[in-house]
């Protein structure tokens, strides 16, 4: 408990001024709380992303043709399903953007064999909102509609479900000095590790929301996000990449890849699942009316 020093107060009364001298009053300090195991993870994801000579190279898309066609679909997968789908097939073309730099115990660049995606995720927890990261492995071999199912089951499911979730609660649970040595060790010294825990490259976007984020951190060597969406189809679209890795000339031709895989490869698999869904919907009425036509007969 403190106590501050007296106070001077003036009064008036009756258009006078007093002067008034306030007695000493105490005062409870501000309440704190242990920080919660979430913010934990985000602290220590900051603390590790700091080291990274990251820098933001950004493209204006149009996706005009890709919106129209979504709009179309009764069953559409989201757009960061979409964009999860379409840099998984650029990071299979473009080595640089697997590849990660390790520092210990000698520099050096891992390429990595599988793309691994982690997408920034909200859920609840205990009544708060907090964000962690699921991990999609080989993005590029799912359709996107499947990488939707995979992105709601991972907002929908309590953290114990998920072995994602629960290591990152668990090693979060640790002392400092602890849970950073495990970051240190998997980010730094093996490149499967890594790749495992960490994923390959991240998708972060407010753009569902209205926002846009310019610069997110990230301990991964490319990290894309996208701003909102105009019914028109053009976007901001951004790659924050590691500069020890690339050069931001390989990554502007792959913003430009990247267009051309959403406006011609997305854009061709929504029209498939389209039609696929309307062959299925008159599979299902043809032995409707059949059996409609016997009992009129």
């Amino acid at each position: 408990m403190f106590l501050f020093p007296h106070e001077r107060q003036d009064m008036r009364h009756d258009g006078v001024t007093i002067a008034c001298e306030q007695p000493w009053r105490p005062f409870m300090a501000n309440p704190s709380r242990t920080l919660p195991w979430p913010r934990r993870l985000i602290v220590d994801l900051l603390h590790f992303s700091r080291r990274v000579p990251s820098i933001p190279v950004e493209r204006i898309f149009k996706i005009g043709k890709l919106v129209e066609i979504r709009s179309s679909l009764v069953e559409r997968p989201g757009w960061t399903a979409l964009f999860v789908k379409a840099f998984g097939i650029l990071a299979h073309e473009t080595p640089a953007l697997r590849t990660s730099y390790l520092g210990y115990p000698w520099e050096r660049l891992v390429e990595h064999d599988t793309n691994v995606a982690s997408i920034a995720i909200e859920k609840d927890i205990d009544g708060q909102s907090a964000v962690l990261f699921a991990k999609i492995r080989g993005p590029e071999n799912r359709s996107a509609l499947h990488i939707e199912q995979l992105i709601s089951v991972a907002k929908s499911c309590p953290v114990r479900e998920s072995a994602t979730f629960r290591l990152a609660h668990g090693v979060s649970k640790l002392p400092t000095f602890i849970r950073r040595m495990i970051w240190w060790l998997v980010l730094e010294w093996s490149g499967s590790w890594r790749a495992r825990k960490f994923g390959t490259f991240g998708i972060s976007s407010y753009g569902m929301l209205g926002a846009e984020s310019l610069h997110p951190l990230s301990p991964l060597t490319a990290t894309l996000t996208f701003g909102p969406i105009s019914p028109k189809g053009k976007v901001r679209v951004r790659i924050i990449y590691d500069h020890r890795v690339c050069d931001g000339s390989v990554v502007a031709r792959a913003l430009a890849r990247l267009e051309q895989i959403l406006n011609e490869d997305l854009s061709a698999e929504l029209r498939e699942l389209g039609a696929a869904r309307e062959l299925e919907a008159t599979t299902e009425e043809a032995p409707t009316s059949t059996i409609r036509d016997k009992k009129a007969s």
